[in-house]
């Protein structure tokens, strides 16, 4: 099956720590060496850790997603506010620094902290893809006092499922197409790079529990059940990848989401949906951004402890694919009706996918305002690009229980 496979040598570098590095550095502090904590907002005490260092992970058991009430009353440790254009100012240098070692076409920005790098041909300069890895790293470290993980692989898959399993580990690890069976196989589905809880549990269905199950299983079935996506991840299950660079590695999974975790517990189910209805306007606006539509639309919401936890995540689909805030936000209130009773939320995510193309409409005798609508709506996308994501909000933004206002003082979610 590997016989035909392009052999490339991609780099997948993921930064250790980075929020919590980046502000250790800049408190004139070896990230190695103190105990910090990045939390969302010091002075609340139950504001989510953004990143520790790796002392504090290892010797207090504090991680990413914990509370700050969980950190311990300890003068070693230093708590800090994310500051969200000193990490986004060194991600940019970051990607300055890996263009020395590839081409800038060759770099693909995955996220803040993590990027793929093509080395093909570069042999000659920086010996293989061990070598470059090692060089990259060592500089790193020098230049910048940061450290990173690379995972090597002969395409982007490989690569970062090399970095999750065993880079992270050792600081630098390679894998190949011959040790899938070894390494890849033997893991469990929620290990593998784009299979989240509940795909997993689809597929636990069909006795499907390893990813060695997954590769063995019929391709026919998988196609039937799960469509496009059952041939990816059948084909994922033996290594293989065919995106280019920077394409997204699981093409069904393309979608325009938006999450957050409230700043308090809500009770009732008004202010729950202007929150809701604040969410479609930024998940609508970031697929019109795009030039698409969606024809699912998915809500989740996240109890508050003093419901024990808990949640749901519940989608339906449309008649035609949408990118209308009023058209999303129905269909979210159509799912809460179904699903929740009462609960007290803390969390809320809303998800559009199905994604397809916005360049054509289907025109409806009971809905003949819909273009106008969908007109008003760039309309109102380009004022907000101009002049601010607050130039043009909602009623709701303004009553006690909206949180646009104060997201938009925000970057990247957090304090700048």
């Amino acid at each position: 099956m590997f016989e035909q496979m392009k052999q490339r040598t991609i780099l997948c570098v993921d930064m250790k720590s980075f929020y919590a590095s980046c502000s250790a550095l800049a408190l004139g502090l070896d990230p190695l060496d103190c105990y910090l904590a990045v939390v969302a907002d010091t002075t609340r005490s139950g504001s989510v850790v953004l990143a520790a260092t790796p002392k504090l992970k290892k010797e207090f058991g504090i991680k990413t997603g914990s509370r700050l009430f969980e950190i311990p009353n300890d003068p070693r440790i230093q708590i800090v506010n994310a500051q969200m254009g000193i990490y986004l100012d060194i991600s940019t240098q970051l990607t300055r620094f890996f263009n020395r070692y590839v081409p800038f076409e060759a770099i693909h920005v995955y996220s803040v902290d993590e990027s793929f790098l093509q080395a093909d041909g570069t042999e000659k300069l920086w010996g293989d893809g061990i070598a470059l890895a090692h060089k990259i790293r060592n500089d790193m470290l020098r230049e910048f006092g940061l450290t990173c993980s690379i995972g090597i692989g002969p395409n982007m898959l490989m690569s970062k499922l090399c970095l999750d399993i065993e880079a992270k580990k050792h600081g630098v690890a390679e894998w190949g197409f011959t040790d899938i069976k070894e390494k890849l196989w033997p893991l469990p589905l929620r290990e593998m790079w784009g299979i989240g809880s509940r795909l997993e549990r689809r597929l636990n269905r069909f006795g499907i529990r390893t990813v060695g199950h997954l590769a063995a299983f019929d391709l026919k079935k998988l196609e039937k059940e799960f469509g496009v996506m059952g041939n990816q991840l059948y084909y994922h299950a033996w290594g293989i990848d065919l995106s280019d660079l920077g394409a997204p590695i699981m093409q069904g999974q393309v979608s325009f989401a938006k999450g957050q975790i409230l700043l308090r517990d809500y009770e009732k189910e008004e202010e729950i949906k202007c929150v809701i209805l604040e969410m479609c306007e930024e998940v609508a606006r970031r697929a019109r951004r795009a030039k698409k539509a969606g024809r699912t639309i998915s809500l989740g919401l996240g109890y508050s402890q003093e419901q024990m936890g808990g949640g749901f995540y519940r989608s339906l689909s449309v008649d035609e694919p949408t990118n209308l805030t009023m058209d999303v936000y129905k269909a979210c209130l159509r799912l809460l009706a179904r699903h929740y009773r009462g609960e007290i939320v803390r969390q809320i995510s809303i998800t559009l996918s199905n994604v397809h193309d916005d360049s054509v409409q289907q025109l409806s005798l009971f809905e003949p305002n819909k273009p106008k609508q969908k007109d008003l709506s760039y309309v109102m996308d380009a004022i907000r690009e101009k002049y601010g994501s607050n130039a043009l909000l909602r009623a709701v933004s303004y009553t006690k229980a909206g949180t646009a206002r104060h997201r938009s003082t925000l970057l990247g979610g957090h304090k700048a």
